[in-house]
């Protein structure tokens, strides 16, 4: 049994807080340039390069890629031979967070209560996903999930009649009602299967995804670029001003599911989708 300190979690939570606003995957600053030089000459290549402009000021001026430096949302791949010490886990993510979001000076958008809008000045509580693996380790990545974006998310309860071009549609339609308002170019994540919440998490997964990384079935594969193919053939375009790319990538994950459903979520991100990673 291996022990890890509360102040060890708490520690890495914050670092990773401040490490994903401030910084894109490579996959996805890459994706991004190449997505630029598709574009052609006119606006949508010149809101493109204000794009890669503004990665390019964040870095340099060590600020937040987005004034929207989202919601914590943590996944934990907890290793069953892991005590942790000092507290609870949950509590020491949370820890975490706050001293992130405080110490980082990164914008707090969370209310309390849905209704009552009182914000918690924090940025917590997180939202956590845990997973419980072999091993005597802990990773855990921290995805802020701008909400621009997340309220343009959606989920349809398919049944097993529908078929793979429903599917698309499904993935389509959610996009063409979004319009301009994730700041495309997007990236989607695509979950099919589980149940109600299993598909909206795996969609959630599949978001925090590098878009470097496609989907290890080919079946799946074939129908991530089978997606991205008819969501940019919408033209929406970066900002909505219409272009080549309306999304950079589509991710999808799968889980088994009921003989009756046939579940499909689609969680929009924007061009800054941001997730970090460590592992103790």
């Amino acid at each position: 049994m291996r022990e890890i300190s509360f102040e060890q979690i708490e520690n890495l939570v914050a670092e990773l807080s401040v490490k994903a606003n401030k910084e894109l995957s490579d996959g996805l600053c890459k994706t991004i340039m190449c997505a630029k030089e598709r574009e052609p000459e006119g606006l949508s290549k010149n809101i493109m390069s204000d794009i890669c402009k503004n990665l390019d000021a964040a870095k340099e001026l060590d600020i937040p890629i987005c004034q929207d430096t989202g919601m914590a949302v943590v996944f934990v791949e907890l290793g069953q031979d892991v005590h942790i010490t000092g507290g609870l886990l949950s509590d020491a993510i949370n820890a975490g967070v706050k001293k992130g979001y405080t110490e980082g000076y990164l914008r707090k958008s969370i209310v309390a209560d849905p209704l009552r809008r009182v914000n918690t000045g924090d940025n917590t509580p997180a939202a956590i996903h845990l997973t419980t693996v072999l091993g005597d380790q802990i990773k855990i990545s921290v995805c802020p999930k701008g909400f621009g974006s997340e309220n343009m998310s959606s989920l349809k309860m398919m049944t097993p009649a529908a078929s793979e071009q429903d599917i698309i549609d499904f993935v389509v339609e959610s996009v063409k009602k979004a319009g301009s308002n994730p700041c495309p170019p997007i990236v989607l994540g695509v979950g099919i299967g589980g149940d109600f919440e299993t598909c909206a998490l795996l969609a959630k997964k599949a978001l925090c995804r590098d878009v470097s990384e496609r989907n290890h079935d080919d079946f799946y594969k074939d129908l991530e670029e089978k997606m991205l193919s008819a969501v940019n053939a919408l033209h929406i375009g970066p900002q909505g001003f219409g272009g080549e790319t309306t999304a950079l990538a589509v991710n999808i994950e799968y889980a088994p599911t009921h003989i009756a459903g046939l579940p499909v979520a689609v969680n929009v991100g924007c061009h800054v989708t941001r997730h970090a990673e460590g592992v103790l």
